[in-house]
């Protein structure tokens, strides 16, 4: 078994899984660098295993922050991309993947860039859930004809 070791400080790595294959990572990381550290091809997507009755956690190859925990197991996944029509703020979006980040529904929103800004996402005729809200982390299967809002508030 090969072991990816990035430059990094020891004490803040945890063993991680990504195709079977056993590295080490920084903690917390970030989406884009599981995907390099896994060396996921393009077209694949990046899931974390999860217990139980949920659904496997897919990771957005974005900058957004992720936490690990020790042993870990990730696989990745062919894309099957296919493009959805959904409502952001009223405005029709066309998006990739039937699975959408936070982040990436907050860019589709067009706001300006501003770090006292905080934003709450709702949505609503949703595939799983019908209605919901969506925290940073957070991602959402998507269905054509989705409908989310995406609201700025300033830090204060």
């Amino acid at each position: 078994m090969s072991e990816h070791k990035p430059e990094s400080d020891p004490k803040n790595e945890v063993r991680i899984h990504i195709d079977r294959v056993a590295y080490k990572s920084p903690n917390p990381t970030d989406g884009e660098s599981l995907y390099e550290l896994g060396k996921v091809r393009a077209g694949f997507e990046l899931y974390l295993e999860v217990q139980g009755n949920e659904e496997d956690r897919l990771i957005p190859r974005d900058h957004e922050k992720v936490r690990l925990e020790e042993d870990e197991h990730f696989y990745s996944a062919n894309s099957h991309k296919r493009v959805f029509t959904i409502f952001v703020n009223g405005r029709e979006k066309e998006v990739s993947g039937k699975v959408q980040s936070f982040a990436e529904i907050v860019a589709l929103a067009n706001f300006p860039a501003d770090p006292n800004t905080i934003f709450t996402v709702t949505y609503k005729k949703g595939r799983r859930n019908q209605e919901g809200a969506l925290v940073e982390g957070d991602t959402v299967k998507v269905k054509d004809g989705m409908i989310f809002n995406v609201t700025p508030t300033s830090k204060s």
